[in-house]
């Protein structure tokens, strides 16, 4: 069935460039269609936030080896280079995903197809159907090694349910729906890039009897509160706007707009001739984002099923034997929104922020102005001037919430970070080049900059 959709698509391909001279507009990012793709693919799946970073990395990843696979420049994530010469970069690309994509999310099969059959027509407007069928083949092959690879992963089969424990600090099931542990088996997941699942675990959450919890618990309890009066209009606003939508989401469609930024600054002398430069670049800078997202998510999960520290939600209303004098229970205490169904410590927004800032500060520059706008909440717009800022308002957004504390805000940001450092010290690091291909040399030749005479 894959065979003769390649063919029928191949088809519609020739049948609609040759030998009509089409006009060439700015080549449309196929790299940055597809992520939006897996999104959307999510949305409509309702996969969860943890769930989707996996998704992600599998997608990402596979378009990545797909890209470099043709013209090697960094190490793989998975799959050896052995594309054939003169392959579509945009092809294999497409394919990949489309591929991924197909076998985790089977029932949206007509929407995919739709996508595959409108990217691989756009591409046949400039480049040959030899090379656009190379590149379909390459990219299966690359989708279905990284899908067999991360089958064995661990995610499943899913563990027994997960419902804590009822003693003080432990997390148990919480209100509304009382809900077990969500996807405990990510706690040991093979992790994508770093070597184990509690490489970077953090110290834990503080004693009940301290000060620090004393100052987490009374900060949540003040601002988190459903009716809380302390908190300003616009706390409340990032409080939900943070929630509403995945972490993953949030941050690749930052990803996308400077990465769209990056281009539309470039001089639109040769920007033709870089599109398949740009190409490989942007699959890695996405495989590197998701890659680290992806290892963020298992050390967060890891820390919180060792853990299994409460949430505010049972912390404040059940304080009072708790042994701690300065933390007075509120029974009919409830937080702004519900409250995710997993443990408490480290904050898995935070965890996954963290590697996302960490990648995107790295390649961007830490003091870059973004906005951040959420597809489920149109309107609302956040600004700013770098992304520390941007991850401040995120641990301020789940503590005003109510459904964090500050220590799992503060310590799951610093592992994310963690994370990210080390993917970008260890993976898809520079290999040494290969001669280039006779076609790949031409093409380099043909957008060297034109020499301007001398005025």
């Amino acid at each position: 069935m894959r065979t003769l959709l390649t063919t029928l698509v191949v088809g519609i391909v020739i049948a609609f460039t040759g030998p009509v001279a089409l006009a060439a507009p700015a080549p449309t990012d196929e790299i940055a269609n597809w992520n939006q793709m897996l999104f959307r693919m999510g949305l409509i799946g309702g996969t969860s936030p943890v769930v989707i970073t996996r998704v992600a990395a599998i997608v990402q990843g596979a378009v990545f080896d797909a890209v470099n696979g043709i013209e090697p420049r960094y190490a793989p994530v998975h799959v050896p280079p052995a594309a054939p010469a003169g392959a579509s970069q945009e092809a294999a690309a497409v394919q990949a995903a489309y591929v991924t994509l197909l076998a985790l999310y089977p029932t949206q099969k007509g929407q995919l197809d739709a996508r595959l059959a409108v990217s691989l027509t756009a591409i046949g407007t400039r480049e040959r159907s030899a090379a656009i069928a190379s590149g379909i083949a390459w990219g299966q092959t690359v989708a279905n090694a990284i899908l067999t690879w991360r089958s064995a992963d661990g995610f499943t089969p899913a563990p027994p349910s997960f419902l804590g424990g009822t003693g003080v600090g432990e997390w148990r099931p919480t209100p509304p729906a009382f809900a077990p542990g969500a996807s405990p088996q990510f706690a040991y997941m093979t992790p994508w890039v770093i070597s184990a699942p509690g490489q970077y675990r953090p110290a834990g959450p503080p004693a009940l009897t301290s000060a620090r919890y004393t100052a987490n618990f009374n900060e949540t309890k003040t601002m988190g509160s459903v009716s809380s009066t302390t908190r300003t209009p616009d706390q409340t606003v990032f409080a939900w706007f943070w929630a509403s939508s995945t972490a993953s989401y949030l941050w690749n469609h930052v990803a996308l707009s400077l990465m769209e930024r990056e281009r539309d600054s470039s001089d639109d002398e040769g920007r033709h001739g870089r599109h398949h430069s740009s190409t490989l670049e942007n699959a890695r800078l996405l495989a590197l984002l998701n890659l680290a997202i992806a290892d963020a998510a298992i050390g967060c999960w890891e820390a919180k099923y060792a853990y299994v520290f409460w949430r505010p939600v049972t912390a404040i209303p059940l304080a009072d034997p708790d042994g701690n004098p300065a933390t007075i229970a509120d029974p009919n205490w409830m937080p702004l929104f519900a409250t995710p169904a997993h443990p408490e410590y480290p904050s898995g927004h935070s965890c996954v922020s963290g590697a996302a800032g960490g990648v995107l500060a790295h390649h961007f520059g830490e003091r870059t102005h973004f906005r951040v706008t959420s597809d489920l909440m149109p309107g609302v717009v956040r600004s700013f001037d770098s992304f520390s800022a941007a991850l401040d308002e995120v641990q301020n957004a789940r503590i005003f919430a109510g459904i964090h504390f500050r220590s799992a805000t503060r310590d799951g940001q610093a592992l994310g970070e963690s994370v990210a450092a080390y993917v970008l010290e260890n993976a898809l690091q520079p290999v040494a080049r290969r001669p280039l291909s006779k076609r790949a040399a031409r093409r380099l030749q043909s957008v060297e900059p034109r020499v301007r005479p001398s005025t």
